[in-house]
C-alpha cells in the first residue's frame, strides 16, 4: 500500500511513456481503485508508435494502422490528455499543457499538478540549417511521415511515366536518402525493393531508370551492427545499383537540386532527412538538470539526478551503462533499452511510493538487426552475425515479439503471410492529405495549400 495519495503525471506516450504506464497500473491495481493514486498520461499523439515497422509499412508490407497502439485501450486505467507539455516547474510540481481545447478557444496553457513525474518526451529530428531542406526534405519519424513518403515515392513514378521532359524525368525517379542510420538505410532498401516491384507495372519506367542515393557523413553506416556487416551492407546496396556516398555531407536541396559536399548535383524532387535525433525541446523549458547534449540527467534506478520525485528514461535520458567496461558510458538511446528501462521505471516508482528500496537498470546490449528490403537483411545477435535471409527472418521475429499487445501481434503477422501469398499494393493515396481539395475546388473555394501544388499529391 502507498503511503499517501500519488499523482503521477507521464509525460510522453512513446515506448517509456506507454510501457511505464502500463507497468504502473498493473502495480497499483488496487490503489487506483481505493482512488489513492491517479496516472495521467500527457501525448501529442493518442497513440504510441512502433517505429521499427516504419520502413515495411512506408512499402506496404504492413497495414498503417497496425504499426501503432491505441494508448486509450492499452491504458485503460490512466487519463490520457492529448497535448503538449510545454514547460515544467518542478520545485512547485506543475506542468503546462497546451491540449486541442486549450488551442481552440485560445486560452494559455493548462496547469497540471502532480506528485510524481516521468519524464519521456522521446527525441525529435535533428535538422541542420541547410538551404532549402525545410521546403523539401522528407523526415522518417512517424507513421504519418511514412506514409506520406510512399505516397511520394509512387506519385514520382506517375509523373515520370506521364512526362516527356527528360529533365522533369530524371528528377521525379532520383531518391536521395540522407543518413546513414538505421531510418535511412531499412527506409531506403524497403522503399528501393517496393519501387523495384512496382516497376513492372509501368509500360515506360523500368527499374534501372531510377537513382537511389544514400548519403551518409561518416565512412560507415549502420554502426550499430559492426564495421563488417557495414561493409557487406554497402556492397549490397552498390549490387542493386544504389549509389552509397560515404564521408558526404547534403549542401542544398534548394530548387529541388541536391548539392553535395564532393561536389556532384542531383535533380530530385525527393530528399529524405534521417541524419539522427536531438532530446525533445521540452526538455530545455524545466528546471531538472540536463548534460551537455541536452539529455536528462539520471541515475542508474532512473532518476533525475539530485531531484525528488522525478524520474526519467529512453531517448531524453543520459542513464548510466553499469554493464559496460569504460566508466561513465551511457545507454544507447535506442527502443531496446527503452522498453527495458520502462519495466524498471515503473517498478522503482512503484517501491518509492511503498517506501521500499529501488533497483538497478542492468541490461547488457543483445545485439541489432536491420532490414534491407524483402529477404534481405544483416543482424548481429550475441556475437553472432547474420546475412541475408536468416538476418530478415530474425528483424521479423524480434520485432513481432516486441510489438506491443497480442492484437498487433495477430494482426501483423497475418498481414505478413497474406503479402507472401498475394502481390503488393502499389496504389498512392496522397489525397488522404488534403481531403477536402475536390469538394473545395467543386465549391469554388480555394486550397488552404500553395495551390501550385497538386491538390491531390503529397508532394
Amino acid at each position: 500500500m502507498v503511503k499517501e495519495r500519488a499523482r503521477i503525471l507521464v509525460v510522453g506516450g512513446g515506448y517509456v511513456g506507454m510501457y511505464t504506464a502500463l507497468r504502473l497500473q498493473r502495480k497499483l491495481k488496487a490503489e487506483l481503485r481505493r482512488g489513492e493514486a491517479e496516472i495521467t498520461v500527457v501525448t501529442p499523439d493518442p497513440y504510441m508508435t512502433y517505429q521499427p515497422f516504419l520502413p515495411e509499412a512506408a512499402a506496404g508490407s504492413i497495414s498503417p494502422r497496425h504499426v501503432v497502439v491505441p494508448l486509450r485501450r492499452v491504458l485503460d486505467r490512466c487519463r490520457i490528455v492529448v497535448g503538449e507539455a510545454v514547460s515544467i516547474d518542478h520545485a512547485v510540481r506543475t506542468a503546462a499543457v497546451t491540449t486541442l481545447a486549450t488551442a481552440d478557444e485560445g486560452r494559455a496553457a493548462e496547469l497540471f499538478d502532480y506528485d510524481e513525474l516521468v519524464l519521456a518526451p522521446g527525441s525529435v529530428s535533428r535538422t541542420l540549417p541547410i538551404p532549402g531542406l525545410a521546403e523539401h526534405g522528407i523526415g522518417f519519424k512517424t507513421v504519418e511521415e511514412a506514409i506520406a513518403l510512399r505516397n511520394h515515392v509512387i506519385e514520382q513514378m506517375d509523373i515520370a511515366s506521364s512526362t516527356r521532359d527528360p529533365a522533369v524525368r530524371d528528377a521525379a525517379l532520383t531518391f536521395v536518402f540522407v543518413g546513414g542510420g538505421y531510418a535511412g538505410v531499412e527506409a531506403l532498401g524497403e522503399l528501393e525493393d517496393m519501387a523495384r516491384y512496382a516497376a513492372r507495372y509501368y509500360h515506360n519506367v523500368r527499374a534501372e531508370d531510377m537513382k537511389w542515393i544514400l548519403v551518409e557523413a561518416t565512412d560507415r553506416i549502420l554502426p550499430e551492427v559492426g564495421a563488417e556487416l557495414g561493409r557487406y551492407t554497402v556492397t549490397q546496396l552498390r549490387r542493386r545499383n544504389i549509389q552509397v556516398l560515404l564521408g558526404t555531407r547534403l549542401e542544398s536541396c534548394a530548387d529541388r537540386i541536391a548539392v553535395l559536399s564532393d561536389g556532384r548535383r542531383f535533380p530530385t524532387r525527393t530528399v529524405v532527412w534521417t541524419a539522427g535525433v536531438k532530446p525533445h525541446p521540452l526538455l530545455a523549458a524545466t528546471d531538472l538538470p540536463l548534460t551537455d547534449g541536452g539529455r536528462l540527467r539520471c541515475t542508474a534506478r532512473l532518476t533525475v539526478e539530485g531531484t525528488e520525485h522525478a524520474w526519467g528514461a529512453g531517448d531524453a535520458a543520459a542513464v548510466p551503462d553499469v554493464t559496460a567496461a569504460e566508466p561513465g558510458a551511457l545507454t544507447a538511446p535506442n527502443a531496446q533499452h527503452a522498453l527495458r528501462q520502462a519495466r524498471v521505471l515503473g517498478d522503482n516508482l512503484v517501491h518509492a511510493l511503498r517506501g521500499e528500496p529501488l533497483e538497478t537498470y542492468a541490461h547488457a546490449y543483445a545485439g541489432s538487426v536491420a532490414s534491407l528490403g524483402f529477404h534481405k537483411g544483416v543482424a548481429q545477435v550475441y556475437g553472432r552475425r547474420l546475412k541475408g535471409y536468416p538476418a530478415w527472418f530474425m528483424h521479423r521475429v524480434y520485432h513481432l515479439s516486441r510489438v506491443p499487445t497480442a492484437n498487433r501481434k495477430a494482426r501483423v503477422l497475418a498481414e505478413w503471410i497474406l503479402s507472401g501469398l498475394f502481390k503488393r499494393e502499389i496504389v498512392s493515396l496522397g489525397s488522404l492529405e488534403h481531403p477536402r481539395a475536390e469538394f473545395e475546388l467543386a465549391a469554388g473555394g480555394m486550397h488552404p495549400h500553395d495551390p501550385s501544388d497538386d491538390p491531390k499529391g503529397s508532394s
